[in-house]
């Protein structure tokens, strides 16, 4: 992959991190008080059955299995836990906690994809933890156990679902569209039960509730996760796993253009580290030249296996036309000569 694809991907996929930002601000000015279950599966039932409606695929074998374990890690336990840090933690230091995830990443990355830990990964998760604790932590933030633990526990989901989202892929002919449906339709049926019988619904809903649970639903989960699981197809695990510090980011900003927070010069130190440690990891992605290539793994299709992917795109691309794609590979058929006949009494 190019220097110049791999920016454009990772700016696109850093949108859906910048998006989770707002989370900390729409769930503490507009959603009702105390409801993480009740926000985890408002945001995450809803688009998924928009996307299986549309798609009207289900998964096939292995693969409910596999879908099933995607769900719960990327959408069903990762949204609640995120909610939970959310009402128990300011919003800086509920991203704080998160930042352990590319940490996690590393170590599984090197367990399940055999991928190389290298002393600038090191480097980068280090940077990039000074950079947001720069960056969020205030004099007055509070820390709540019950919040820490959730943030730790929902970075480490978060954590496992990219890695076993590169280990298996996706499946053949399955659209991106399919594969995000799957996990967001399973996450939020995992919290449906869970949500009925664990949590009381609110006696009454306003106009700001609805917009805020709307906005986390359709931007914050239907359209961002599809930008995502796209990026983690394309990229590296860790590399991907570096973008979500773009949350803690936009939850500053926000903070400072909506609720009165000041940005002094430990946060901009601590904004321009965060930003340095993404560029690392995105420089350190690739193997140092002279590595043995690694075996794809299981599964299916891998965004950074750009032979895959191109005849993969060759394939859609001819489908159309009713022409076989190994027809542009195989040696052209050539016809059998025809038998010449004998010369007749008349031919020189």
């Amino acid at each position: 992959m190019t220097d110049h694809r791999l920016v454009r991907i990772s700016l696109l996929t850093a949108l859906a991190p910048a998006v989770w930002g707002s989370t900390y601000l729409v769930t503490t000015e507009f959603l009702p008080p105390d409801r993480p279950l009740l926000a985890s599966t408002l945001r995450a039932l809803p688009a998924g059955l928009i996307l299986l409606l549309l798609t009207r695929v289900l998964p096939r074998g292995i693969w409910w299995v596999r879908a099933t374990v995607l769900g719960v890690l990327n959408i069903g336990a990762f949204f609640y836990f995120l909610f939970l840090a959310a009402y128990h933690l300011p919003g800086g230091v509920a991203a704080l906690v998160m930042t352990v995830q590319p940490m996690i990443v590393l170590l599984l990355g090197a367990v399940l994809l055999g991928a190389r830990i290298r002393l600038l990964h090191i480097g980068a998760c280090a940077l990039a933890a000074a950079g947001v604790a720069l960056l969020v932590l205030q004099p007055q933030a509070g820390l709540d156990g019950i919040g820490v633990l959730a943030g730790l526990l929902g970075a480490a989901c978060m954590a496992s679902g990219i890695v076993l989202t590169k280990r298996w892929g996706r499946p053949e002919g399955v659209s991106l569209l399919a594969f995000t449906g799957w996990q967001l339709t399973v996450g939020g049926l995992v919290l449906l039960p869970v949500t009925l019988l664990g949590e009381p619904l609110p006696e009454r809903l306003t106009w700001t509730n609805v917009g805020g649970f709307a906005y986390l639903g359709i931007i914050g989960a239907l359209l961002a996760y599809i930008v995502w699981f796209n990026g983690i197809a394309r990229l590296p695990a860790l590399a991907a796993s570096f973008l979500s510090f773009a949350s803690p980011l936009c939850a500053t900003v926000l903070g400072y253009l909506f609720m009165g927070q000041t940005l002094g010069p430990l946060q901009l130190l601590g904004a321009a580290g965060v930003v340095g440690a993404v560029v690392l990891a995105q420089r350190g992605a690739g193997e140092p030249p002279g590595t043995p290539p690694v075996s794809a793994p299981e599964g299916g299709r891998h965004g950074d296996d750009e032979e895959h992917e191109h005849e993969h795109g060759r394939h859609d691309a001819v489908s159309g036309l009713g022409v076989h794609p190994s027809s542009l590979t195989a040696p052209p058929t050539v016809p059998a000569p025809r038998p010449v006949p004998p010369p007749g009494p008349g031919s020189a």
